[in-house]
């Protein structure tokens, strides 16, 4: 990630600006490669599965006072039961329904267990009886990550810091291959196997991509006998945050040094379209030089708190998005290819839940207040992401379809 200096050095640029096509033609090279380009979406219809990625209401371990909770089998707060049934409520709103959910995966842990059933409940409205909590399958494998012998402390521990270091102790928390010292059989907290006695973060990875390959994938695709045929098939999946990190660090390709790096916010649906004859998403990956996702996070009044780290200063979907649509490499953005990368990120798929998209509604709104004389760069895009997702939640229109865009 570019560091503050550099982007508090890079200047506005307002400026007459000449025609998308005289830009472009200025680096052919450029626009004929770019990724954004490449990844258009063909018109025909492609058999589309939906995976739902969603992580488990606030428990009573988390908050300002966090703990490593890992395996400990800490409850749901009151607050955490409300974000399940308003994530459930969010996916009905957005035509989501229980009855299509054929399968839903949870951990083994109670606060992931119980966050699928309130949402799958919520989605399902006054129509309880298209839902069922035989549905819900629970595989340890989706366990949040083992931290160890330091599981059950307080992050912020001072008494850990200097037995430690501080540095030995984010190092566990944000490297890869980190692992905390293991559990000794008399700890408080101790459980016996298949729980591991520490993990890294690698660790973690490889057992929830074992779950992916051996249960959740053939759901998604090919397990016979569902009451929907996996073209139109939506599986969610329940778990941790380290979990969910492992899964979208697969799905896209996430360097080893950025994984740390993903953000995953409590009750927060996250979308993932997969194509079925490639088993790969479809959705156009927003790229950057930071790392880019194929993600689509659905956004609503509530949870809007949540989502802003990631479209703030520096936030990865903001600066993905700009990456995404500044085709001439120029480091700067006029109305029109901001125009065109929303057209192109609606072109998606047929299947694409377009007015939930986060990204989609900001570069929306941004379109239609830039000049048509006007260009800008990375800080200034990104102050204007800033300011015009404090209004995403206020005009439910940003998301609505009803009007054709430019």
């Amino acid at each position: 990630m570019a560091s503050a200096a550099i982007i508090a050095g890079r200047r506005l640029l307002c400026r007459p600006r000449p025609s998308v096509v005289d830009r472009t033609s200025q680096f052919p090279a450029q626009a004929c490669t770019n990724s954004f380009i490449a990844n258009q979406i063909t018109a025909q219809r492609r058999e589309v599965s939906t995976l739902i990625l969603l992580r488990h209401g606030q428990s009573v371990w988390n908050g300002p006072s966090a703990r490593f909770t890992g395996w400990c089998d800490i409850p749901l707060t009151v607050r955490g039961r409300v974000e399940a049934v308003a994530a459930g409520q969010l996916m009905r709103s957005r035509g989501i329904k229980a009855s299509s959910v054929c399968v839903a995966f949870s951990s083994e842990l109670q606060r992931a267990h119980e966050t699928c059933e309130l949402a799958l409940a919520s989605m399902a409205g006054h129509e309880q009886e298209t839902w069922c909590s035989d549905r819900i399958r629970r595989d340890w494998r989706l366990n949040e990550r083992h931290y160890g012998a330091v599981q059950g402390l307080f992050k912020n521990d001072t008494a850990l810091r200097n037995e430690y270091g501080a540095d030995t102790v984010m190092e566990w928390r944000r490297s890869l291959h980190s692992r905390p010292p293991p559990m000794e059989k008399d700890h408080e907290y101790y459980r016996p196997p298949p729980a591991p006695l520490t993990e890294s973060l690698a660790d973690c990875q490889t057992r929830v991509l074992g779950c992916f390959d051996d249960t959740i994938a053939p759901a998604l695709f090919d397990e016979k006998g569902l009451p929907v045929p996996p073209d139109d098939r939506t599986i969610i999946v329940v778990a941790h945050s380290n979990t969910i990190r492992s899964l979208i660090a697969y799905f896209d390709e996430v360097p080893e040094d950025h994984v740390s790096q993903i953000y995953i916010p409590n009750s927060v649906p996250i979308l993932y379209h997969f194509e079925r004859s490639t088993r790969k998403p479809v959705s156009t990956k927003l790229q950057s030089s930071h790392g880019g996702s194929h993600a689509r996070w659905m956004i609503s009044s509530e949870n809007h708190q949540i989502v802003r780290d990631a479209v703030s200063t520096g936030g990865m979907l903001t600066r993905a998005l700009f990456d995404a649509m500044d085709v001439t490499q120029d480091r700067a953005l006029c109305r029109a290819e901001i125009e065109a990368g929303v057209r192109e990120l609606m072109k998606d798929s047929e299947h694409e839940t377009q007015s939930d998209c986060v990204v989609i509604g900001l570069a929306k709104k941004l379109a239609r207040e830039l000049g048509d004389d006007e260009t800008i760069t990375l800080q200034e895009f990104e102050r204007r992401t800033a300011v015009a997702y404090e209004g995403l939640q206020y005009n439910k229109s940003d998301f609505a379809d009803e009007e054709p865009f430019p």
